[in-house]
């Protein structure tokens, strides 16, 4: 074959990936059956392999066109994953989980094509990967993508998307100008409920959209059930907790931040404003079409904020109201005020709450109105990670673009900014992402790094 006509596994998806218009990729070309053949399947990574990663990682080995093929995790192997700390995590769980799929899958009991990394850099520089999936800490996204991005490869980024707006827009700029494939973690965005609420609602099936209630779960939950563990200790054998800690401030090892409760520190994420408010005012903005805007107001805060000093330090009880330029203003709340979900509120009595178990019509007559051919249908994905995988060959955006996951954890972030200066109002503006104003608020926008760690990071 001439020379000029080769191409590599990788250059083959990057010029899928950097086409303008779909790529049709006949079974012909990528094997048998319409399985990629080996030469052309996307090979992928796991960043962190904790709680989301085991959630997550199974729909990657279980898609025939992926090959997950390396895991780095800063810890070896423990105890206290999962929601109720009933699981083990780190990068030896991973690899058992990978390989034990693939010897399932081939057959050959002795299958050990997984490797383990501690350092993510390590296992960019060693492997031959297209794609990797981050499922770290929040604190560690922005650096991890940015240095992905500039790699060339494709991500998918668990949400929340980072810990500040400035690491957000950094994160777009860079992923924007490398042309790589992007899918977010907020796999609502992939199901039927939140879908048809947010067509029903941007087809006027409300009239005018008066109101948006968003109820997030509130308060400090026990993941790990090491949330009494708050005085240090000596750090394990396994874990490189100088890496865990990576840009943030450096303190000294306690049990109770890991796993999975480091969400209830403002080092490392943002509470329950951020965690689920990534997914529910993520919908809110869908509905509102302000995947590339916001609110211009947010006013009427309240929020128990734990005393300084405390290591779970992020609101647990909160309440905000966003107000966009429409006139629509949007309620956040936590669930005090109700059950989790979110609830559009139109003319004449007109609702619908929208939930990951239930959709909810008053009147329910509303139920049987269909969304015509001729009026908005929005991005229909059935299969969050092979929705990505699928934009990976075909070069077209994904049902979760990082510019609308900038924008909806903004809201998040400009929120917690404003609580932890004990605002009762802040004016935002959604084009130059400033408050409008308050330099002191402006200031908070970012955040330093712990040297050597930048968003400009080596690659």
């Amino acid at each position: 074959m001439n020379k000029t006509f080769m191409l590599s596994r990788r250059q083959f998806l990057s010029a899928a990936g950097a086409l303008a218009v779909p790529m049709i990729i006949p079974a012909s070309v990528l094997g048998r059956g319409g399985r990629p053949a080996p030469s052309q399947r996307i090979n992928l990574a796991c960043f962190g392999f904790g709680t989301i990663a085991q959630s997550v990682t199974p729909n990657f080995l279980n898609d025939e066109r992926v090959q997950v093929v390396a895991v780095a995790d800063v810890n070896r192997e423990s105890d206290h994953y999962g929601y109720q700390g009933e699981h083990k995590g780190g990068r030896e769980t991973g690899r058992r989980m990978i390989n034990g799929h693939y010897a399932k899958q081939t057959g050959k009991a002795d299958y050990d094509g997984c490797r383990v990394y501690e350092d993510f850099r390590e296992l960019l520089h060693k492997e031959d990967v297209d794609a990797v999936e981050v499922a770290t800490p929040d604190h560690w996204h922005a650096i991890m993508a940015i240095t992905c991005a500039r790699l060339g490869k494709h991500i998918y980024g668990q949400k929340p998307l980072a810990v500040t707006v400035e690491q957000g827009r950094t994160m777009v700029r860079e992923v924007t100008k490398a042309g790589v494939t992007w899918q977010t973690g907020s796999q609502q965005r992939s199901q039927t409920y939140f879908r048809m609420a947010c067509e029903f609602v941007r087809n006027g099936r409300l009239g005018k959209l008066q109101r948006i209630h968003v109820v997030l779960p509130g308060g400090h939950r026990d993941f790990s059930q090491l949330a009494s563990k708050q005085t240090p200790e000596p750090v394990p054998d396994g874990l490189n907790y100088e890496m865990w800690e990576g840009p943030a401030p450096h303190r000294d090892y306690r049990p109770a931040l890991m796993p999975l409760n480091w969400r209830w520190n403002f080092d490392y994420s943002g509470g329950m404003i951020t965690d689920w408010g990534a997914h529910h005012m993520d919908i809110a903005q869908w509905a509102l079409d302000m995947d590339k805007s916001g609110p211009v107001k947010i006013e009427n805060f309240r929020a128990d904020l734990p005393a300084p000093g405390e290591l779970y330090n992020t609101a647990k009880t909160f309440h905000f109201e966003c107000v966009y330029a429409s006139g629509v203003t949007m309620v956040v709340e936590d669930e005090s005020a109700g059950p989790n979900g979110i609830t559009f509120e139109g003319e004449n009595g007109r609702k619908i709450f929208v939930s990951r178990e239930k959709l909810e019509f008053t009147p329910e007559s509303l139920r049987q109105q269909k969304i015509g051919e001729s009026e908005i249908h929005l991005y229909e994905s059935k299969h969050h990670e092979r929705n990505f995988v699928d934009c990976i060959y075909s070069g077209k955006p994904t049902v979760a673009p990082i510019e609308a996951a900038h924008r909806s954890i903004s809201i998040a972030h400009i929120a917690n900014i404003a609580i932890r200066l004990g605002r009762t109002k802040i004016e935002w503006n959604p084009a130059k992402e400033r408050f409008v104003g308050d330099d002191q608020a402006n200031k908070m926008l970012g955040r330093p790094m712990r040297r050597p760690w930048s968003l400009n990071p080596a690659v």
